[in-house]
Order: structure tokens, then C-alpha cells, then sequence
């Protein structure tokens, strides 16, 4: 198979589809890789590497689109990259298509393959694709969220861990899963007096059990939510439903009642944000101001740290992208069930429940879609 890797174009995004490392493992399985020039720079990863374990260095990405069996990125495509995709092409990335009707549309009217890494699961029910940046995104939530506190950025002017003699910021994580356990853990090492909110019982004991004494755990009611939320400094939302849009747990109504220039960090902004003030933003341009509370919610915060996002992400897509390439996708998906949660449009179709419901678009099932 003919296994190709375009640069990202999206805004300050370095990561790469494609490490060397998994570069080498599908030319020793027998494929070729092509890799547009320049494309791993952002990571740390010269043209040269690539070269060195077997792969091409091809010019444009236009080339990239027209002549590779299998596409894989990072990112959703942008518009110029979905006019490219064809029939009978696997494009194998991210995607987030419940918030995101124009994605969608211009994958199904293109027929392609999508095959999205955050909808992939495993045997203990985790999303092992998106786990590695959730990681990511979970450790930079405070460390960006107070780089927003700072009165410099419209903040309260709050330190995560004050000083002798002075309380150290209140932050509130909205959901206890990948991400929020992490944020909990950094901004609970930064000093920061930290409570987790979630809805699952057996989370929260699993968490206290775990890290008791570093951070607090709340059932996540709305009445817990409200109060936590005025009395914070800074709220990251953490929130997920696999494949499906975030549900809004902190309204506008609610931005009244918290501390004028306190700091909102919404990591679920790739699903739509869970905060109903909140819309993406860019690293070059990264918060915004509503009603007096900071808003910060980059889409592809682990871009940020391209060299490590990359590497994480390479470790964990490398085995599906050469099961794909050794199958084709069919059998491939035919034989692990778990690849097959990630199949979300094929030859125009869309495959994914969770999509259809939130887009109001009918759907096939994965086993029809294997027909076609």
C-alpha cells in the first residue's frame, strides 16, 4: 500500500501523521511511505530521517492526495485537504465531526474511507488513540490556564500556589476522566487547591483511592457544578461523550456568578466545548473575554508541544496503520472490532450513531458499510 503523510496546515499545528519510527515499520512491512517535504520539521523530525528508513520526500501535498491508497494525518483535513480525498482513498485522523456539519459533508460528498483515531476503542473500553493527546492536553490545561490568569492576559492576577501567607488559586476540573486526572495532578503539583467533578461514583473512588490528599473529588450535580464554578479561579472543562457533541455543563447564567477575570480552559472545545460561551480559538490568538471571565479554548492544544504530542500519538496510531496498510481496511476492520468503532464515513455513508444524532443525518451500521 502506498501510505502517504502531508504536512498540517491547520493554524500552529507541528505535529506530524507520521513518525519515522512508524515509517520504518510500514516500508519493513512491505509498503511505501510518502512524506510531503518538511513535514516532520515542526516535531523535530528532518526530511533526512525519513529518508534514512526507506520513506519519499514528495514536494506538495497535492501530489500526496492524488496518488496515495491511505492518507494519514493529525488533524481534521481543512477545506483544501477534503476537496483532495477520493473514493476508495482511507483517510486515517482525527476528525470530531458531531460539532463540525461542513466536515462532514465534504467527507461524504468525497466518499472516502474516514476512519477517525478518537472513536477507536479498546477491550477495557478506553479510546486508546485519543488517550495520548488527552494525556497531553490534560498537563497543559494549567499550565496554560494560568498563563491566562495573569493580569498581563486579563487574568485575576492569581498564582496557582501563592505564596506563605497567601491562598493559592481554586481551580474546579469538570470531569474525571484522561484529561481531568491529569489536569487535576498538575495543578494540584502546582500548589493549586483542586476539586474534580464527576457524575460516575466508581470514578470518584477510584480517583480518591488514587490520589487522596492531592485533590478533591464532587458528584458533578448542578448544584455542585454552580458552586464550584463561582468560587473558582479557574475552570477546565473536561468533559467527553466518545464521538458526540459536549454536552454544555457551565451556561452563560453562570459566568455572572464567578470572579471577574477568573480563567475558563475548555480542552473539549474539539467537540464543541462543554462551556456555552465558548468557540475555538488559535494558539496565534488563544483567549478571549466574556462577560469579564477568560476564556481560552485552542483546538489543537498539544500542537503546542509538537514533539512530544508526536511521538505519543505515533506510539499508539503505529499497529492500526499497519494492520490497515497489511489488510486493506475491510478486513482489517473486519478483524478488530475496535478499529471498526473508528470507521466514521465510507463511499459516502455515514457510519458513526453518535454523528448522525448530533448532525441530524442518517447513518448506516459499520457491518452494512463492510457490504459496500
Amino acid at each position: 500500500m502506498l501510505i502517504g503523510c502531508p504536512s498540517e496546515i491547520k493554524n500552529q499545528e507541528y505535529r506530524v501523521g507520521i513518525t519515522p519510527a512508524a515509517a520504518h515499520e510500514a516500508v519493513a512491512n512491505g509498503h511505501d511511505v510518502i512524506m510531503q517535504k518538511g513535514a516532520g520539521a515542526g516535531a523535530g523530525f528532518p526530511d533526512e530521517e525519513y529518508v534514512a528508513v526507506g520513506a519519499r520526500i514528495i514536494d506538495t501535498a497535492k501530489e500526496i492526495f492524488a496518488t496515495a491508497d491511505m492518507i494519514v494525518k493529525v488533524k481534521e483535513p481543512q477545506p483544501a485537504e477534503r476537496a483532495q480525498l477520493r473514493k476508495d482513498q482511507i483517510l486515517f485522523t482525527y476528525l470530531h465531526l458531531a460539532p463540525d456539519a461542513e466536515q462532514t459533508a465534504d467527507l461524504l460528498a468525497s466518499g472516502v474511507t474516514a476512519i477517525a483515531y478518537e472513536t477507536v476503542t479498546d477491550k477495557m473500553g478506553g479510546l486508546p488513540l485519543l488517550a495520548p493527546m488527552s494525556e497531553v492536553a490534560g498537563r497543559l490545561a494549567p499550565q496554560v490556564g494560568s498563563w491566562t490568569l495573569q493580569k498581563a492576559n486579563g487574568g485575576r492576577g492569581i498564582l496557582m500556589g501563592g505564596v506563605p501567607g497567601v491562598a493559592p488559586a481554586r481551580v474546579t476540573v469538570i470531569g474525571g476522566g484522561v484529561v481531568g486526572t491529569h489536569a487535576a495532578k498538575i495543578a494540584a503539583g502546582m500548589g493549586a487547591d483542586v476539586t474534580v467533578l464527576d457524575m460516575s461514583i466508581a470514578r470518584m473512588r477510584y480517583l480518591d483511592d488514587t490520589y487522596g490528599g492531592v485533590f478533591k473529588t464532587r458528584y458533578a450535580s448542578k448544584g455542585n457544578t454552580a458552586e464550584l464554578v463561582a468560587e473558582s479561579d479557574m475552570v477546565i472543562g473536561a468533559v467527553l461523550i466518545p464521538g458526540a457533541a459536549a454536552p454544555k455543563v457551565v451556561t452563560r447564567a453562570m459566568l455572572s456568578t464567578m470572579k471577574p477575570g477568573a480563567a475558563i480552559v475548555d480542552v473539549a472545545i474539539d467537540q464543541g466545548g462543554c462551556f456555552e460561551t465558548s468557540h475555538a480559538t488559535t494558539h496565534d490568538d488563544p483567549i478571549y473575554e466574556v462577560d469579564g471571565i477568560m476564556h481560552y479554548c485552542v483546538a489543537n492544544m498539544p500542537g503546542a508541544v509538537a514533539r512530544t504530542s508526536t511521538i505519543a500519538l505515533g506510539n499508539a496510531t503505529m499497529p492500526f496503520m499497519i494492520a490497515l496498510a497489511n489488510k486493506g481496511w475491510k478486513k482489517a476492520c473486519a478483524a478488530d472490532p475496535h478499529l471498526m468503532n473508528g470507521l466514521n464515513t465510507h463511499a459516502g455513508k455515514l457510519t458513526y450513531a453518535a454523528v448522525g444524532e448530533a448532525l441530524g443525518l442518517d447513518y448506516i451500521s459499520t457491518d452494512e458499510a463492510l457490504e459496500i
